[in-house]
């Protein structure tokens, strides 16, 4: 099969080494360089260089391993390898698994219940350049069983074709890849150690046709139990995470799960098409929830600059989720649309804390209704310059001492905003901008207008400048701590407007509403208010 996207750098990285059959580690620092050669290759030969390839794994014997060996498949060659991996290269001088010569991209394929790759207890390790397929089975396990993992790196693969056909429920990310049906999975939920997997970087890759894609676990507890009570929470969080340039597309489940991490970035990557497991029996009922990136147990992490679009699954389907006990983390600069929803967030315990959405574009997600929060709450929640387009019902429920403001909604025909209206709560809704619903009554002082975009439809992005003459240009209120200095389509802002848009207004017309028009608009939104259910929650 061949990639749809190209690599848009090599990372120079990590140390790597391989078998079909076992383990390898050694201590010597070695500059050997390994040819597998599947085309013209023969086993009886060294493999120690291009002319004397072995034309398998099995083929290489007496190896002498450590940081600077290489192990290159000859592109144009299918390769069985089943390979379980110990070892430790050097940050300057790393031991890689990687392709060479001509032809289309070398592909390392396994067809048991297994992983293709698992780094077990490895360091500075390189895989790049490759396919990875594997039909009953997984693409990468990382783990650590007695010492903590650094620097392994991944880069410009392309795993495809593994199971990836209808479930009905989720899927074991306890038991590797292959359990899970992922391209990559970092450690499992429970793990198996308290040692973390640190400074993992995977860059470039493409995910095609897999059911998950990388699926990060960490070390929750001292008992190794995921659910368990708050007291008992005691993470050892993953570091250094950092997810670049990578496409996932016709997937049953999840693109990204980032869980227990400490400072993950997933950024310039596009989800499209994930999720397409609905989710639901032959009844309708839901028997599992799945979405395309979220977090779980993480701090200090961000997922930005990313498009997510096409989820079905009917439970879940969101781009934005902070999920079970996530802290100080950010969706930005996000292009979410046609998916079941945009933002569902599930804390548990005591609440989530610090968690941040700005500056994202939502259109068309209106499969389901987006929450601001589950029963335990956001505490210290920032969701502001979000415009969101044609979306289902959006509720802006379960917030405490948190800001709600700069943001544009408009819900599709037939939907509303619902939300609490607890005084005591200590929220700041302010300063958004509503359309076709009726405005809610904690954020009376808004604007109820026509925003003033630039274009019509939902088709392109620009479209969704403001025009100069638009009353939500300067209309914003100014966010003392925010960071961004630029809006989402990646102009400086020099306004604070209203919306994800930052700038100071396009040449294009503006469309006010007449009088009449809109008295009669709003008296058929507080119609289509009265006929839903408008949560009111004083606890």
């Amino acid at each position: 099969m061949k990639k749809i996207t190209k690599a848009l750098s090599l990372l120079l990285v990590f140390a790597v080494l391989a078998s079909t059959t076992g383990l390898f580690a050694s201590a010597s620092d070695s500059k050997n360089y390994y040819y597998i050669d599947a085309i013209d290759g023969d086993d009886a030969n060294s493999g120690t260089d291009i002319d004397h390839a072995v034309k398998s794994l099995n083929g290489l014997k007496d190896l002498s391993v450590g940081p600077g060996t290489h192990f290159l498949f000859r592109n144009g060659g299918e390769y069985e390898c089943a390979a379980t991996l110990t070892c430790e290269g050097t940050k300057d001088n790393p031991v890689i698994i990687s392709s060479y010569g001509k032809g289309e991209t070398a592909v390392l394929k396994t067809n048991e219940h297994t992983e293709v790759l698992r780094l077990f207890d490895c360091s500075y390790v390189t895989v790049c350049d490759l396919n990875i397929t594997a039909p009953n089975g997984g693409g990468i396990w990382i783990d650590t069983y007695n010492k903590t993992s650094v620097g392994i790196t991944i880069d410009n693969v392309f795993f495809y074709g593994m199971p990836n056909g209808k479930v009905h429920s989720r899927d074991d990310f306890q038991n590797g890849a292959a359990g899970a049906r992922a391209a990559i999975m970092v450690k499992g939920l429970p793990a198996k150690s308290r040692y973390a997997v640190n400074d993992l970087t995977i860059t470039n890759c493409e995910v095609y046709d897999c059911a998950n894609g990388f699926i990060i676990w960490g070390s929750w507890n001292e008992s190794q139990t995921p659910w368990c009570e708050e007291e008992d929470i005691d993470p050892i969080f993953n570091t250094g995470l950092l997810i670049e340039g990578c496409y996932f597309h016709e997937m049953d489940a999840e693109a990204v799960v980032i869980g227990m991490c400490d400072g993950a970035l997933v950024t310039h990557c596009r989800s499209i098409n994930c999720c397409q497991g609905e989710g639901v029996d032959e009844n309708g009922e839901i028997e599992y929830f799945t979405a395309a990136m979220w977090f779980w147990g993480s701090v200090n992490s961000t997922i930005q600059y990313c498009e997510i679009a096409g989820q079905k699954n009917f439970g879940d389907g969101m781009a934005v989720d902070f999920d079970s006990f996530s802290h100080n983390c950010t969706y930005q600069y996000i292009y979410s649309h046609d998916n079941m929803r945009f933002m569902c967030n599930c804390p548990n315990h005591s609440g989530q804390h610090g968690n941040t959405v700005r500056y994202c574009l939502s259109v068309n997600d209106n499969g389901g209704r987006s929450t601001t929060a589950g029963g335990a709450g956001e505490y210290g929640f920032s969701f502001y310059n979000n415009t969101i387009i044609n979306c289902g019902e959006f509720q802006i429920v379960n917030l405490y001492e948190s800001l709600f403001a700069n943001n544009i909604i408009i819900p599709a025909d037939g939907f509303t905003i619902a939300y609490d209206l607890d005084p005591t709560r200590g929220n700041t809704v302010t300063n958004n901008c509503y359309y076709g619903v009726m405005s809610p009554l904690i954020d009376l002082g808004s604007f109820n207008t026509v925003p003033g975009f630039a274009g019509e439809g939902f088709e392109g992005l620009e479209q969704y400048f403001l025009s100069d003459k638009s009353p939500l240009i300067g209309a914003g209120l100014r966010i003392e701590d925010d960071e961004c200095t630029t809006d989402f389509f990646g102009n400086e802002i020099t306004i604070t407007n209203i919306g994800c848009y930052g700038g100071e207004g396009v040449d294009a017309p503006y469309d006010k509403e007449g009088f009449i028009e809109k008295l009669i608009r709003t008296i058929l939104d507080i119609i289509e208010t009265i006929k839903h259910e408008i949560y009111v929650i004083f606890d």
